[in-house]
């Protein structure tokens, strides 16, 4: 069984300034106070001549799925449940009990049951609506109501997961449709609203500001934070500026309960208008690959490595076969640029590699042992993650070797052991204590580099570690199975 590396992930950590004011008196003694100056507030928006103008634009989204009576449909008996208590059993159209639910009458015939509701919103007068991809998937027909309560039947051209973009088209024309912003331009505080189907309800307008920009949630998202109100239903919806612009697809929210908490996340629509032209053109979104597995550079591995700062994404693994490979990347490479586009963290190189063209060439920025390096590469079809490989049994601990200063006992890996392990340098380590075992390194990883220095055999790594400095820690390139870290080991004084 393979054990994995130690994770370093981020933590979120919340805190609230309680703001008090205090009034100090002096009994039976007249003070002259000073008066507490009131400040002016000013400028608070009005938002309803915004809404005036961009409200007719946005839909709503029913979807129903074709499904056997007794199947029941995902998620509906706990929809109609909340539209029933909340609406005093009248149930909103979109409803109906008994259909295709556990419990139903009959076997075997098939009915269209309400799957889910949604938002959306028209971007073109000829009827492009986009959407996200989590509201029509799995569906088999999608209305879309307008504002006029006028209901199109919509083509799904093409859904996104990835991106959770979806673009549909109704047959209609001379419909009004909202403008798009420019989501690189926002501003952390600048007043956003939203218009949705929360719980069905149409065209509920929510109002708020931008929190954070972004904001990291997933691979390719870099997500736009907001505090703007977005609940079940609102999905889809569009984040929209004091302009009148799009700029995002409401799409996620941070909760504990299901529902709003303070905390909503939207698609940026610079993002969203990329992959919604490819969904137009072909029905499917390419992305570029490199063909890398990448992990976080700490402060101590930077420092370690000569890199000032922690900056870039490291190079766990290489496919084999891979645009990586054969343009010369290798396993312990920091990826400093990606054509000339700086890679601060790890969240920056997919995104810049998946918005390339399949077959470009592009060039590639890394540090490798103490140098910076240009490495050309041809940029292929992104595809599934591979599984990584298995790791080697752990060798048994050699009678009588004692530790060195970092706590591991080694030994030189044997010819067979290079060809299972694909290993052109490297110690294997036999065992593991102290701080060592502390970071993570156990037996059977393989250590290729102490620093900016590459391992050839035993004598020069306890060589190397002999004469580190005890004050300083040290990063070391470790391999277990496929994937290759730095894991930095401080040595015992």
């Amino acid at each position: 069984m393979t054990r994995p590396f130690p994770r370093r992930s981020p933590s979120l950590i919340l805190s609230a300034l309680l703001l008090s004011t205090t009034c100090a008196f002096a009994g039976g003694s007249a003070i002259a106070a000073a008066p507490v100056q009131t400040p002016v507030v000013t400028g608070l928006p009005d938002f309803s001549d915004l809404i005036d103008k961009v409200g007719p634009a946005v839909v709503n989204i029913r979807t129903t799925e074709r499904v056997t009576r007794g199947q029941g449909a995902p998620g509906e008996e706990e929809m109609q449940e909340f539209l029933r208590r909340f609406f005093g059993g009248q149930i909103p159209r979109g409803g109906g009990r008994g259909q295709g639910r556990p419990g139903g009458q009959g076997g075997g015939a098939e009915e269209n049951v309400t799957r889910g509701v949604g938002s959306g919103f028209i971007i073109s007068a000829d009827g492009f609506v986009l959407t996200n991809a989590h509201v029509v998937e799995g569906a088999d027909e999608v209305t879309v109501t307008l504002t006029d309560r006028r209901e199109f039947k919509a083509k799904v051209l093409g859904a996104d997961r990835r991106s959770d973009v979806a673009l549909l088209k109704l047959s209609a024309n001379n419909l009004p449709y909202l403008r798009t912003g420019d989501s690189s331009k926002i501003r952390v505080g600048e007043w956003v609203v939203a218009i949705g189907s929360p719980f069905n309800l149409d065209n509920t307008v929510t109002a708020g500001i931008i929190s954070a920009k972004s904001r990291d949630t997933g691979e390719y998202l870099p997500l736009i934070q907001s505090d703007v109100a977005v609940n079940p239903g609102n999905s889809g919806g569009p984040l929209i500026n004091m302009r009148g612009e799009v700029i995002g697809i409401n799409s996620q929210i941070a909760t504990l309960s299901g529902a709003y908490n303070g905390i909503s996340f939207a698609v940026p629509i610079d993002e969203v208008t990329r992959v919604a032209e490819q969904l137009k053109t072909s029905g499917k979104v390419t992305r570029g690959r490199l063909g890398v597995q990448i992990s976080e550079v700490t402060r101590d591995v930077a420092e370690s490595l000569g890199l000032g700062k922690a900056r870039g994404a490291e190079v766990s693994m290489v496919e084999a076969g891979g645009p990586a490979e054969k343009g010369g990347i290798k396993v312990g490479d920091i990826i400093l640029k990606f054509n000339n586009q700086p890679v601060e963290t790890t969240r920056d190189l997919p995104r810049l590699v998946g918005a390339s063209k399949v077959g470009s060439r592009a060039t590639v920025t890394v540090w490798r042992r103490g140098a910076q390096l240009e490495v050309p590469v041809t940029i292929v079809e992104l595809q599934e993650e591979k599984v990584a490989g298995a790791r080697p049994t752990p060798p048994k601990k050699a009678p009588g070797a004692a530790p060195n200063a970092l706590g591991l006992v080694v030994s030189d890996i044997t010819p067979a052991q290079r060809a299972e392990l694909g290993a052109d340098a490297g110690v294997l380590v036999e065992d593991a204590s102290g701080n060592a075992a502390t970071a993570g390194i156990r037996p059977g990883d393989v250590i290729s580099q102490v620093g900016n220095t590459q391992v050839a055999n035993v004598a020069q790594f306890n060589g190397i570690i002999a004469k580190l400095d005890p004050k300083k820690p040290v990063a070391l390139l470790v391999r277990r199975g496929d994937v290759t870290q730095y894991i930095v080991v401080k040595p015992r004084q």
